[in-house]
């Protein structure tokens, strides 16, 4: 951490609020922050999975594998849609911004590899449950709900 009296706890609050902050000024659509999670927590699973087949070490099965959620119990989705048509409507300058706040936050607070995925993991979580009480490809774009005691 660079400030010498900040804890891991403090550089994750740190990020937790950015994130809010930055996804509420964009409005971001669920789509999206659901991509850039999936982007950063691919790389840093695969970090931490290269780390702990050179040290043998193991980690809590809430930093290596996605949180459970609850899915709606009519979680049929019957709706169909075009994903290229869904990666030309996306903003990825907004996806951009997003992308290098969690970045350069990270680095920031200097926070290992397993801090980085459990500070991300409930940002899944919540994307994943709203992305499975999605009706139509309308909803992809709404904006990702952040509850009020986030």
């Amino acid at each position: 951490m660079t400030d010498k009296g900040a804890t891991p706890i403090d550089g994750m609050v740190t990020l937790q609020e950015r994130m809010v902050n930055l996804i509420n000024q964009l409005n971001m659509p669920l789509i999206e922050v659901s991509l850039v999670l999936s982007k950063h927590i691919a790389g840093l699973s695969r970090s931490l999975d290269e780390h702990i087949n050179a040290t043998q070490q193991t980690f809590s099965e809430s930093v290596t594998h996605p949180w459970d959620i609850e899915t709606p119990e009519d979680s049929e989705n019957d709706f169909t849609f075009d994903l290229e048509k869904i990666f030309k409507i996306i903003d990825e300058d907004r996806m951009d911004i997003l992308a290098t706040l969690i970045r350069v936050t990270l680095v920031e607070i200097d926070a290992s590899l397993a801090e980085g995925l459990l500070a991300l993991r409930p940002w899944e979580a919540l994307s994943r449950t709203q992305l499975s009480k999605a009706k139509g490809p309308g909803q992809l774009f709404s904006p990702l709900e952040i509850p009020e005691d986030w």
